[in-house]
């Protein structure tokens, strides 16, 4: 996907807070836990829970949100096919 310098900076600065509660409520809809939300979030971050609690009572941005982050080597292999956060 291609997007512009303007689509970035939006997305770098949306908090992580008000969006968290969107994936929690996708996940649940296609029947999967928000245990297993965590899961893949750790996967792909090297979070902990309660890393994510801090970043959303820090209100943090997605720019540091993934500042902090230890995004795992492998996560350019997701493409988003069959997986069950997709659609």
């Amino acid at each position: 996907m291609k997007t512009t310098k303007d689509h970035d900076e939006r997305i770098a600065n949306m908090t992580f807070a008000p969006v968290y509660p969107l994936y929690v409520a996708k996940i649940e809809k296609k029947g999967r836990t928000v245990e297993e939300l965590h899961q893949v979030i750790s996967w792909l971050t090297g979070f902990k829970v309660e890393d994510l609690h801090r970043l959303i009572e820090n209100d943090a941005t997605f720019e540091q949100f993934f500042a902090e982050a230890t995004v795992n080597p492998n996560a350019s292999l997701i493409t988003g096919l069959n997986l069950w956060l997709s659609s």
